[in-house]
């Protein structure tokens, strides 16, 4: 006996099906991956580019009186805010190349369709992907360790602004804080020619109740951040692009088809 099934059914399994299926096909690595580097990107992109802006309004004020004396650094924050929209066009553009490359590779569409035979063309993008991606993480990484010299920078300032108020409740004597300073020379901000280059005492404390050094000191933090996740997502790109040039070479043993 033939087993009755009424025609809504059948609908509803070939639409579950086709659901399956199509879920089935999604590189969920290259997703997460891809979600992750748009987020650390904007991350690092906006708020980089507003802290640049921000640190050149605080060395102007406290750091440099001579305006030749951190033109230097006016100008790389500048062409830097310039290079930043770059990076997020770019990035944009890589992962989306990225997440096509693993919707063409990942191996749960390769079943859906059926047989499948890797082209030289697929193998050699494949390929390509790798090496690039490979490229990126270790130029980002030099981009994710200069980042945290701004970071590491304002850390110290903070820190110096504590330990002149500890000072200043602990003795009535202002000589032992003024005495206390952070020179932006020394981490490479500055020239050491410049004048002063760096803040002490009370002029520190001062600078640092400023809005402009808490709003400076989190973007920097957030900018770091985002530098960060764009590095996880480039380390979980790598992950998914070597394992999808593995399986294009499994699959090339099969058949080859131009």
């Amino acid at each position: 006996m033939i087993p009755f099934r009424a025609p809504w059914l059948l609908g509803t399994l070939g639409c579950y099906d086709c659901c399956v299926r199509c879920l089935g096909g999604v590189p969920y690595a290259s997703l997460v991956a891809t979600l992750l580097c748009f987020s650390g990107v904007a991350l690092f992109c906006g708020c980089g580019h507003e802290a640049l802006a921000e640190t050149e309004t605080l060395v102007e004020t406290y750091f440099a009186r001579n305006p030749e004396d951190y033109i230097t650094l006016a100008s790389f924050i500048e062409y830097f805010q310039y290079v930043i929209y770059g990076l997020a066009a770019f990035f944009f553009l890589y992962c989306i190349l990225l997440l096509a490359e693993g919707f063409y590779t990942t191996s749960a569409v390769k079943q859906t369709f059926g047989e499948f035979r890797s082209t030289r063309c697929g193998r050699c993008l494949s390929t390509t992907f790798v090496v690039a991606t490979y490229t990126l993480a270790v130029i980002w990484l030099v981009v994710f360790a200069v980042s945290a010299v701004p970071v590491y920078f304002f850390y110290n300032m903070a820190y110096a602004c504590h330990t002149i108020n500890i000072l200043s409740e602990t003795t009535a004597s202002l000589t032992q804080h003024a005495w206390v300073c952070i020179d932006a020379r020394q981490f490479g901000l500055l020239p050491w020619s410049t004048t002063p280059g760096r803040v002490c005492g009370s002029t520190l404390v001062a600078a640092c109740k400023t809005k402009e050094f808490f709003l400076t000191y989190d973007l920097y933090i957030a900018a770091f951040a985002g530098a960060g996740v764009t590095l996880l997502a480039l380390f979980l790109y790598i992950t998914s692009t070597t394992y999808n040039f593995a399986i294009l070479r499994f699959l090339g043993r099969k058949g080859i088809r131009c």
